[in-house]
């Protein structure tokens, strides 16, 4: 390596180390775990690893951490293994657990800056699997500033039972269709059991697939990555030419924040309205550009679902999971599909050191016939995006409707209103919510919650009683990526700060109309301002911890829900 692609922080190392300004302490260190003379020449290269036997979407990552080190050692540098924390959504749904999945987005991103900072490494490859791993990842990659790369642990393959495939949200659902006597105990337990058969993400279009296709798009993942299952060897070989794209990243300098632009956040997020993606890509987007220091608001993803179509068939809404897609001919086709037909910019800068066309370049411009996965422009699902930004007097800073899948994704109807999701969940399992209501779920926002709990337990309820596309429902809460239906979260500003969704009464007529991008409290502004003025803010249900001091730091998820924003610096 030339002194002049040598990176920054390797040259100032040297320099320390040769003027013996760290020479003794950091080198024993160092021989401490075997290093040699030459050793301190090469570029130390950072591994955030997100395995553990928590999650499923986890439990595979070991075999990808092992070939990323085998292949930084044998590409030239020197690899730095440290370990970062996950939270499973799927264990922990439902319960007072999920109040740390978003937290622990922030927590991923804390503890990825704080090692590859504090030990001043060169670059960093990040593998993670789960979903607040993939945001969490991107937001320290962002901050850092430090050529690193995104290996995605790779997703799940589909379950089966009784001849019918399955997913996480089978289960969920099952639930449902159990507790209104469309579904048997013994097939319950049948789904429950059948639904997750390896190790890997959920395998639909849900949080963690939909983010992993949009890294690839935003050009810090490698081709195909995104889409491949944990369990094939494939995923093990990507894991390790994606260690040697990032080594050779380091020589040329190529950092995250010259890959991470508004036009590459464009691009990302057209990629996700044409795959179906989750809402929750709105949150960690505005996060990932937060942390990038991009002007990007959430204003920005309804200007791009205007104009980008849903070509893929993903489940929740639709037919197919991302091994489907992958077979399909992946991300890249969907990419090059949207760049012909001029939604996408081929010029932006990815990790391989590429444009985005010349990627493409040898990507045909039609989709195989023999699948039916993908679609074309002149022949899409859904002729605009499906992740629709709602304002009105409920929510003024805007927040996010999922709309496909739905006949009709407008309703009006009476507020059947609860404090909690554990509340509602009661409700719903005591068949106590009829064709519609609209159910209103406050004080799960950022700071309520606090943490923003996804609200999948609820609306898979409801989908297995028949509800789904008859019952609306509202929260300041979060919602999976797994859930449809006529479903609105991040509803800002949240209940706790006092924002309209905590002056609603049972039984306030409530309009959800995606058609207007409408979502409005049908009160008199008069009666509406008197109940303003009589509410009180109610105490904090944390005062200790990680949960109180993410309460206290959050930001309005019209922002992204993030915990550097708020700091009175």
């Amino acid at each position: 390596m030339s002194e002049q692609n040598k990176p920054k922080r390797l040259n100032e190392r040297s320099r320390m180390i040769t003027e013996g300004v760290a020479r003794a302490p950091n080198r024993s260190m160092y021989y401490a775990m075997g290093y040699e003379e030459e050793d301190f020449q090469k570029p130390m290269i950072g591994v955030a690893n997100g395995h553990s036997t928590i999650t499923p979407c986890n439990s595979g990552l070991q075999k990808l951490a092992d070939a990323v080190v085998d292949a930084i050692e044998n590409g030239g540098g020197n690899s730095q293994l440290f370990g970062t924390p996950t939270v499973s959504d799927g264990i922990g749904m439902g319960t007072e657990g999920m109040k740390y999945s978003l937290v622990s987005r922030e927590v991923i991103a804390d503890s990825i800056e704080t090692c590859v900072n504090g030990l001043w490494q060169d670059g960093v490859v990040v593998i993670g699997g789960c979903d607040k791993n993939m945001p969490g990842g991107m937001i320290a990659l962002a901050r850092t500033n430090v050529p690193g790369i995104y290996v995605y642990g790779g997703t799940i393959k589909a379950g089966h039972y009784k001849g019918k495939e399955l997913n996480i949200v089978s289960a969920f659902e099952a639930v449902g269709e159990f507790t209104s006597g469309r579904l048997s105990e013994e097939d319950l337990k049948g789904v429950e059991q059948h639904a997750c058969p390896g190790s890997g993400s959920c395998g639909g279009m849900y949080t963690a697939n939909t983010m992993s296709s949009s890294f690839e798009a935003l050009g810090m993942s490698l081709p195909y990555s995104s889409t491949m299952a944990n369990e094939d060897q494939e995923k093990v070989e990507s894991a390790a030419e994606s260690a040697r794209v990032l080594i050779e990243a380091v020589k040329q300098g190529i950092r995250p924040r010259d890959i991470i632009t508004k036009k590459s956040i464009e691009n990302a997020v057209s990629v996700i309205m044409a795959v179906g993606g989750s809402t929750n890509a709105v949150l960690h987007f505005l996060a990932i550009a937060s942390a990038a220091e991009v002007d990007w608001t959430i204003d920005d993803f309804e200007r791009i679902r205007r104009r980008v179509p849903v070509i893929a068939d993903m489940k929740p809404s639709g037919k197919y999971l991302a091994t489907d897609l992958h077979e399909a001919g992946g991300i890249p086709q969907i990419m090059k599909i949207l760049l012909d037909g001029g939604l996408l910019h081929g010029d932006c800068m990815t990790i391989t050191g590429k444009t985005v066309a010349e990627l493409l370049k040898d990507i045909p411009s039609k989709p195989r016939a023999d699948q039916d996965v993908i679609r074309t422009l002149d022949n899409p699902i859904y002729a605009q995006g499906h992740l629709a930004i709602l304002k009105g007097n409920l929510s003024p800073e805007g927040c996010v409707a999922k709309i496909t899948g739905l006949k009709n994704p407008s309703i009006t109807g009476p507020a059947r209103v609860f404090d909690s999701e554990d509340d509602a969940m009661t409700a719903i399992m005591a068949n106590k919510i009829k064709a519609g209501d609209v159910v209103v779920i406050r004080y799960e926002g950022p700071k309520g919650g606090p943490g923003m709990r996804e609200m999948l337990a609820p609306t898979s309820a409801l989908v297995g009683q028949g509800l789904g596309e008859s019952v609306g429902l509202i929260t300041d809460g979060r919602f999976s990526g797994g859930t449809w239906g006529m479903v609105v979260g991040h509803v800002a500003p949240e209940a706790y700060v006092g924002g309209t969704i905590a002056l609603v009464q049972e039984g306030d007529s409530i309009t959800i109309d995606a058609h207007q991008q409408l979502i409005q409290l049908n009160v008199d502004e008069a009666e509406i301002a008197k109940r303003r003025a009589a509410w009180k803010q109610p105490k904090p249900r944390y005062t200790r911890g990680l949960l109180a001091k993410y309460a206290k730091l959050a930001s309005t998820a019209s922002k992204g829900a993030v915990t550097d924003l708020n700091l009175d610096l």
